[in-house]
């Protein structure tokens, strides 16, 4: 039972992950609360990674092929996770991530049918039960090539797949909830501010003139 612990431990290790992000947003804390999520998901990823890279089930088998590729969507994950402490409100960065956590399910989905459902074994494979659980093993290298290219022409469709749909939904919501313009009350510029203060001064000059002229006439009346 050595890969049910396997699998476990990386189910805990994002049981972990789940839980200080909700206790985060519940606490709140001031500093370095989006940074430390998002560095406890990064180790999540990574013990993922570790897992499927170090797996005990057979390498070289279809299994084997099925786990390889979906270490390369766990890199992608790990990765824009990691550049997301730094760029917290990159969209892009976001939107690779959310598409490649949601290859790395669809790909689990499709192992669990195709690996532990004899009716959709590869041609020239057969499932075994070895140690307890079911493989796949192939009649002879031919066949087990066969089955590797299978599962790599999978990859590719459900790579097209998981990025055509992933785009679309983006589509799909920004027509539906379109994006409000922020007005922001814009303040004078300093080219109005000058003539602002220059029209001032002006009228400040034109009244004392005024002022002035009626004290002359005032003085000229009371000498008549």
């Amino acid at each position: 039972h050595l890969h049910n612990f396997e699998h476990s431990s990386i189910s805990f290790t994002f049981l972990v992950y789940a839980a200080f992000a909700l206790l985060f947003d519940r606490v709140r804390p001031r500093r370095a609360s989006f940074e430390l999520t998002q560095l406890l998901g990064a180790v999540a990823f990574a013990q993922q990674l570790l897992m499927f890279h170090l797996h005990s089930a057979d390498h070289m088998g279809v299994e084997g092929q099925y786990h390889l590729l979906l270490q390369a969507a766990i890199v992608v994950s790990l990765a824009t996770t990691l550049i997301g402490i730094r760029h917290p409100h990159s969209f892009a960065v976001s939107f690779v991530r959310s598409a490649s956590i949601l290859f790395q399910g669809a790909w689990l989905v499709l192992m669990g049918f195709v690996l532990w459902t004899p009716a959709l074994v590869f041609k020239g494979c057969f499932m075994n039960l070895e140690d307890g659980h079911s493989v796949v093993r192939c009649h002879g290298d031919a066949a087990l090539h066969r089955a590797k290219s299978l599962v790599n022409i999978q990859f590719s469709w459900f790579l097209a797949g998981v990025a055509i749909s992933s785009v679309l939904f983006y589509l799909y919501l920004t027509n539906k909830y379109p994006e409000v313009p922020a007005y922001v009350s814009l303040g004078p510029k300093e080219g109005d501010e000058g003539d602002q203060d220059l029209e001032s001064q002006s009228q400040m000059e034109e009244t004392q003139s005024f002022i002035h002229i009626g004290k002359t006439l005032k003085t000229i009346d009371m000498e008549r």
